[in-house]
């Protein structure tokens, strides 16, 4: 099943969007506002974004750049009434695969969405090996050395942030944020500490020296392993 994230607040237009690509083998996921869109992209994956530029609380171009920040390489879909050049190149350098002038054809975005899905189905890697491991995430299997190794769905999570966004520090509060989305006001202080330790116990060869999955002292934690 595939998953695209629609940000649109033009109401209409949202429900337009959602009935021309939605399938029984795709959802659309909608929100109407930048504070919408953080609360529904938190934790969750995506195969495409499309992104208005313009809403009353922010910016499809803010949040893309944010996005990439993280390390998530989405393909995204930019959606605006402005169709000035300086715009599209500012979208396009924020991390945009597509940038679509309004009023456009749903038709023509449909062909547009089909082709960036078709082109991150290319890029796609089903098992993702990195060093000693093989990671399936979607089969959740997990080796080392070819030893299968058992992981509980936040363990999972977790571990698939880090890998996702391996050579850069995962703040912990992203941390926090993108593993226990099940929308608990409160999540205990030490839980992503204890989650940690007991992944590094199932992964690292010594855990208290991990050469994997390291901490940054003041920001968070790194998956240590190259592409």
């Amino acid at each position: 099943m595939e998953k695209i994230f629609l940000m649109e607040d033009d109401a209409a237009l949202c429900r337009g969007i959602c009935m021309a690509l939605g399938t029984e083998e795709r959802t659309v996921v909608p929100a109407g506002s930048l504070t919408g869109a953080r609360q529904a992209l938190a934790g969750a994956r995506f195969d495409l974004l499309i992104l208005d530029i313009n809403l009353p609380d922010g910016s499809g171009v803010e949040l893309l750049r944010a996005l990439r920040a993280e390390g998530d390489g989405t393909p995204a879909i930019l959606l605006t009434a402005n169709d000035l050049e300086l715009d599209e190149v500012t979208g396009l350098e924020a991390g945009a695969d597509d940038y679509i002038t309004k009023p456009f054809s749903l038709a023509v975005l449909r062909a547009r969405v089909n082709a960036q899905l078709r082109r991150a189905g290319r890029r796609a890697v089903p098992r993702l090996a990195l060093g000693p491991f093989l990671f399936d995430f979607d089969r959740m299997e997990f080796f080392r050395d070819g030893a299968a190794v058992e992981l509980s769905k936040t363990e999972q999570k977790l571990l698939r942030v880090l890998v996702e966004n391996r050579g850069h520090a995962v703040p912990r509060s992203t941390l926090v944020d993108r593993v226990w989305t099940d929308g608990a006001a409160f999540v205990e202080e030490n839980a992503l500490s204890v989650t940690v330790k007991r992944l590094r116990g199932k992964l690292e060869r010594d855990p208290a020296k991990p050469e994997y999955l390291k901490t940054v002292y003041g920001i968070g934690y790194t998956w240590a392993v190259g592409p």
